[in-house]
């Protein structure tokens, strides 16, 4: 399904470009340092403006009826389809063209870690097989088939030399992974990057909401390095990157995640969830744009491009599975208080529909629902989380 409606200003686009340019500065690349506040790291305004101009006259109409396309706005959208499958059956058609063989491919989101220690979403495009499960879990073992299509500065988490013995998903979404002993000989500093990464990519999947444990047919109650329990499975409510906060009384508390940016050293963005615990009163919805707003932790690498003036105007609404939030006019943080940030906007969607019940997120400033990405297109429609995260290549 289409996620979001979209409507071509290339003539606002090409006037800023120009205006940036006749002042010597370079409307996407140039980048400018943040220092204030200190802790927050700030993606640049003009670094995100990518302006890909097509042929004159082409308009770019996504729309929210249409059945087909859903992804992420800006450059980190490469699955517009949105089904993981596009690039495969594109793949697949010049290749019966050519006489050869027809590989039926899909899009696969592993959770890698990367040069930062940070486990990370990647959506690759895979060849597609009947147990999709043994599948996922095979492309988290070093030197194994992931290898070549690693991005760069990332990494499988499992010892090389793994081997998936059985799977098995049960009728209350638990999926039980028996490894060989290989799985035991990882570094104890590893030990919650695995458990993270191995539950965050098999609850990707339909019906599967627990990860149990094997290793060479015996179930795994405390994992053999650490001894972190697992004995009654683990799953998203453990939590992923997390953020160790100040708060006593952690029965008090909930978590919920967030997605702050992250910068390969070629300078491509990608998004990194992290959880925060927030106390339990919150309003959870309200929670998630309150740390959002606070920015990423000062001891990370994490980057927000959301400005430290941006503020909600009222409480966020959900009625129908459509979040609404409504921001003041600091959310319009490029092409001079005009425009909003992909960035921004996906940040936003990725974080809020983590909470149960959210489907979509309808974008407001000051009342105002028709707004102008920096991308060049308009927002007119709430937007649908994206089923391939991180799908660029780096």
């Amino acid at each position: 399904m289409r996620r979001f409606k979209l409507k071509s200003v290339w003539w606002l686009v090409f006037v800023a470009a120009f205006t940036l340019s006749a002042c010597g500065s370079d409307p996407v690349e140039e980048v400018l340092d943040e220092v204030d506040p200190p802790q927050i790291n700030y993606i640049d305004n003009d670094e995100e403006l990518e302006l890909e101009m097509e042929a004159a006259g082409e308009e770019n109409d996504v729309t929210g009826e249409a059945e087909n396309d859903e992804g992420m706005i800006g450059d980190s959208v490469t699955d517009l389809d949105g089904d993981g499958e596009g690039d495969g059956e594109a793949e697949a058609g010049e290749a019966e063209e050519k006489g050869g063989p027809v590989m039926e491919t899909a899009m696969l989101e592993l959770y890698l870690v990367d040069k930062n220690g940070l486990v990370a979403p990647q959506s690759l495009n895979v060849p597609k097989e009947d147990n999709e499960l043994q599948q996922a879990v095979s492309h988290l073992v070093q030197e194994g088939p992931v290898t070549e299509k690693l991005p760069n500065g990332f990494k499988a988490v499992l010892p090389p030399g793994t081997e998936i013995l059985d799977t098995e998903v049960s009728a209350d979404g638990t999926a039980t992974i028996d490894f060989s002993r290989q799985f035991n000989d990882y570094h104890p500093d590893s030990e919650l990057q695995i458990l993270q990464s191995l539950t965050w990519t098999v609850t990707q999947l339909e019906d599967v909401n627990r990860l149990k444990l094997k290793v060479d047919g015996e179930d795994l109650d405390v994992m053999p390095q650490n001894g972190t329990p697992v004995g009654n499975g683990y799953t998203r409510g453990h939590g992923i990157n997390l953020e160790i906060s100040g708060q006593a009384d952690i029965s008090a508390t909930k978590p919920v995640v967030l997605y702050f940016l992250s910068q390969t050293e070629g300078q491509d963005t990608y998004y990194v969830p992290v959880t925060r615990r927030v106390p339990e009163s919150m309003n959870e919805y309200e929670a998630v744009v309150d740390e959002l707003l606070k920015g990423p932790d000062m001891m990370t690498q994490l980057l927000t491009d959301i400005r430290k003036e941006a503020a909600l105007v009222e409480e966020p609404e959900l009625k129908n599975g459509t979040l609404t939030v409504n921001f003041n006019e600091a959310l319009l943080g490029q092409l001079d208080g005009s425009a909003m940030s992909p960035d921004v906007l996906n940040m936003l969607v990725l974080s809020l529909t983590e909470q149960e019940g959210v489907e979509k997120v309808s974008v407001l400033v000051n009342d105002e629902s028709d707004l102008l990405v920096s991308s060049g297109e308009m927002l007119t429609e709430p937007v649908s989380r994206p089923e391939a995260v991180n799908a660029g290549e780096y």
